[in-house]
């Protein structure tokens, strides 16, 4: 006779691995078929390009916090050193009115007035000083002086304040930017080690051939001057200078944050050039776009500044038949360069 048992039930625990067995293998294949390729060689040349752009575009604010940490730390300590002469100014003046006090003690007593100015108010007797007639003109005097110093002395006490309020913002916002370039670069290079040693050989000596090749058309090989750079002259023995001075620096690194001599980011190259002929620029190269007089790109003559990019964040020196002197970027080198590389903005005669 046929058996009537009902098969047996797999138990809950050989179904609970059973369904978490297959929910894994439906979720790594799933995976598997939606997993990013590997990005080929021309992808992370374009994306390190970018992020070498960004890094560059926060330099230059980097450099414009710096250049205004440093003028505020200046003006903090000079005001710090004028309240501080000051409160010794109002000590004396001080001292002296109390000299006046004991010198009227001794004949007959202080004055009413003087007493008030020496209690532990006195600036509450400031205001009242000119309207009381027993003071002496001498006394009246110092007494104004006193007001007119401790005024002063207020003012710049609250205009120390402030400046060390902007200068604490401005340290911070320069830490934030300096984080912001290293993690910029530090992303560009973990994408670079993502290529094969082959794959990265092959995109340095792309870089190098270019930049060679820039040079070539920009020098004679027989003569320490460039060929190409067409026959215009600088528009003044300034702009000439800068210009020689930045050609001897062709091949020195790019370096964030860097003003020479050795090393160099764009503005730090071009207001060391200027610097050499006797010219003090603004440090970021947004300042740098409004140190001059703007131009076309028809009108630039050598040694002139060139401003690329909508922000501004990118400037080199006009060399002539539409080539530039700059620092480009981060892993590149002081070269020569088509204007056309890049998007011109206008050009600045110093």
């Amino acid at each position: 006779m046929a058996s009537h048992r009902r098969p047996k039930q797999p138990s809950r625990t050989r179904v609970t691995v059973l369904t978490a067995t297959a929910a894994a293998a439906v979720a790594l294949g799933a995976q598997a078929a939606h997993a990013d390729p590997k990005p080929s060689k021309k992808d992370v040349k374009a994306q390190v390009d970018k992020l070498y752009e960004e890094a560059e575009k926060a330099t230059e604010q980097y450099n414009g916090a710096k250049s205004k940490q440093e003028t505020l730390e200046e003006q903090v300590s000079t005001l710090q050193d004028k309240v501080a002469r000051g409160q010794e100014e109002l000590n004396e003046l001080r001292d002296g009115l109390g000299s006046m006090a004991a010198a009227q003690y001794r004949s007959g007593g202080i004055d009413p007035s003087v007493q008030l100015l020496l209690s532990s108010d006195p600036d509450s007797y400031l205001e009242k000083a000119s309207t009381l007639d027993q003071v002496s003109s001498k006394q009246a005097a110092a007494i104004k002086q006193i007001g007119d110093k401790q005024r002063t002395l207020k003012q710049q006490r609250e205009e120390a304040s402030t400046k060390l309020t902007d200068l604490s913002a401005t340290r911070k916002s320069l830490g934030e930017k300096k984080t912001e370039i290293q993690g910029k670069l530090a992303k560009a290079q973990q994408l670079l080690n993502s290529l094969t040693e082959q794959e990265r050989a092959e995109l340095a000596a792309k870089e190098e051939a270019r930049a060679k090749e820039a040079q070539k058309r920009a020098e004679r090989s027989s003569e320490d001057r460039p060929t190409d750079l067409g026959d215009d002259a600088p528009q003044s023995g300034r702009a000439s200078a800068a210009l020689a001075a930045a050609k001897t620096k062709i091949g020195a690194p790019y370096v964030w944050g860097a003003t020479g001599p050795s090393s160099f980011d764009c503005s730090g190259l071009t207001s060391w050039a200027y610097a050499q002929a006797g010219v003090q620029l603004p440090r970021m190269s947004q300042d740098q776009a409004n140190a001059g007089t703007r131009l076309g790109m028809s009108e630039l003559k050598p040694g002139d500044l060139v401003i690329f990019y909508g922000d501004l964040h990118h400037v080199g020196l006009y060399a002539g038949n539409g080539q530039v002197l700059h620092a480009p970027k981060p892993g590149a080198n002081v070269r020569y360069e088509s204007i056309n590389n890049m998007p011109f903005q206008f050009g600045v005669r110093v």
